[in-house]
């Protein structure tokens, strides 16, 4: 008889020699991506060394189309792409050595890489890209590029010579709606507005369209992705959601309000709909003393005028105390203080706590990371916010959690790999490093 113990640890050995051999794979990967960009940098450089054509532009332009061709027919790739990937490798190489040097140790991906350098374009100083660059590859060692993201435009924000609502006045007067044809009778319809507006708009849509969801046939029909085609009755209403959201917004656009044919009590009316925006400014900023942009949580920086005329029409305000060198969160309160702990938890998380995912807290559950009944207790060192997905996935495989004192969660996988998450907000935070003068990286996010 086979010894089921025998078995586990033969699977276990061979889950681990697989994931062994992608993580090795995605090194080798990231070397070759940097080792392209070099090869292009020195091309680019055979172009320069002998760049002295005189004349009009297009015509100085020549040495570098010549060679972007010669490139392009040899790889059967458009010669405008080419040109393209010359100057933006010159760029990556010359302006961003720090994380070319990681991309060529496979430290990060090509994806971390993208992310740090479209953030951190608009830094001119060299000594303050350089700074931005050490504390974002930091955590692009040890996070996803979508985490990566929002850190990174954050920090760069900070950074930028130019102070933050300046930018952002400039920005807005670029504001505009417009319609891009498609095949088959379909367009889009594409509006450039500032972030606060555009993510409350999305947010007001998918609440409506999952109220939708849910009146027709009971909590379990979003998740299950049951949906389609307004009818005149729930039962025949088979949307995807996707479908309901463009009803709902050609709805409100074209009549100023949602006409979904359903008839059902739990389904509110369009107008009690209100779009929820989770925004943290600084105090000093509030106080004027400082210029740091407030922030539209886990997403961008938004103009401190906007984000104090949206406090002030809020309900309540969240007072968050962070650590002054790692932004751990260490408590949160208001004078209601029945819904403090979910608070705290929303300021904490932001999103799932799993490794990775960034579904918002607003669509996750409440996890008792030790179980309730195994006596484990109702408190914030023992709460996470969890998807469904990986809500599911803590119970019901060998995955387990550990969380610490700090708020990190420890993740252990099936086969004993570590998996630390922390924090959102620990993710970018001060160097112990003392930056050079007119470097200011400001306060943990």
């Amino acid at each position: 008889m086979t010894d089921t113990a025998t078995i586990t640890a033969g699977i276990a050995s061979d889950v681990d020699a697989v994931v062994d051999e992608l993580v090795e794979i995605q090194r080798g990967l990231s070397a070759l991506q940097a080792r392209r960009a070099a090869v292009l940098t020195r091309a680019a450089g055979i172009v320069r060394a002998q760049d002295d054509v005189a004349g009009p532009s297009e015509v100085r332009d020549i040495p570098m189309r010549s060679m972007a061709a010669q490139i392009g027919a040899a790889l059967r790739v458009s010669d405008r792409t080419v040109q393209r990937d010359l100057s933006d490798a010159l760029v990556f190489t010359g302006r961003f050595g720090a994380t070319w040097a990681a991309l060529a140790a496979g430290e990060v991906s090509p994806g971390h890489a993208r992310v740090i350098v479209t953030s951190g374009l608009a830094i001119e100083d060299d000594e303050a890209r350089a700074a931005y660059e050490a504390v974002v590859l930091d955590v692009a060692r040890r996070e996803t590029p979508a985490r990566v993201k929002p850190a990174a435009r954050l920090l760069a924000a900070r950074l930028h010579p130019v102070p933050f609502a300046e930018r952002h006045a400039v920005a807005a007067k670029g504001r505009s709606v417009w319609v891009r044809d498609l095949d088959d009778g379909m367009a889009e319809l594409i509006a450039t507005l500032p972030a606060h507006l555009a993510h409350g708009i999305r947010d007001r849509l998918d609440r409506y369209a999952r109220r939708v969801i849910d009146a027709r046939g009971g909590a379990g029909s979003a998740e299950a992705g049951a949906a389609t085609l307004l009818d005149t009755s729930i039962a025949q209403d088979c949307r995807r959601i996707d479908e309901v959201r463009a009803d709902v917004f050609a709805d409100l656009l074209l009549t100023g309000h949602a006409t979904p044919e359903v008839s059902n009590a739990s389904t509110p009316e369009t107008d009690a709909i209100v779009a929820h925006v989770q925004i943290s400014v600084p105090v000093l900023t509030v106080l004027g003393a400082d210029t740091t942009p407030a922030e539209l949580t886990g997403r961008a920086p938004i103009d401190t005028a906007t984000a104090l005329r949206l406090a002030g029409t809020a309900s309540g305000w969240d007072r968050v105390l962070t650590h002054p060198v790692t932004g751990t969160v260490l408590a949160v309160d208001r004078y209601r203080p029945s819904d403090q702990l979910k608070r705290a938890l929303r300021v904490r998380d932001e999103h799932c706590r799993f490794p990775g995912c960034r579904i918002p807290v607003r669509r996750c559950d409440i996890d008792h990371t030790t179980a309730r009944e195994h006596d484990g207790p109702t408190e914030l060192g023992n709460l996470a916010h969890l998807c469904r997905r990986h809500h599911t996935l803590k119970h019901h495989s060998a995955w387990r959690v550990r969380q610490t004192p700090d708020g990190v969660f420890h993740w252990t996988s099936p086969t004993g790999r570590q998996y630390p998450d922390r924090p959102a907000r620990t993710l970018v935070f001060v160097p112990d490093a003392e930056p050079d003068a007119g470097t200011d990286l400001g306060a943990p996010f």
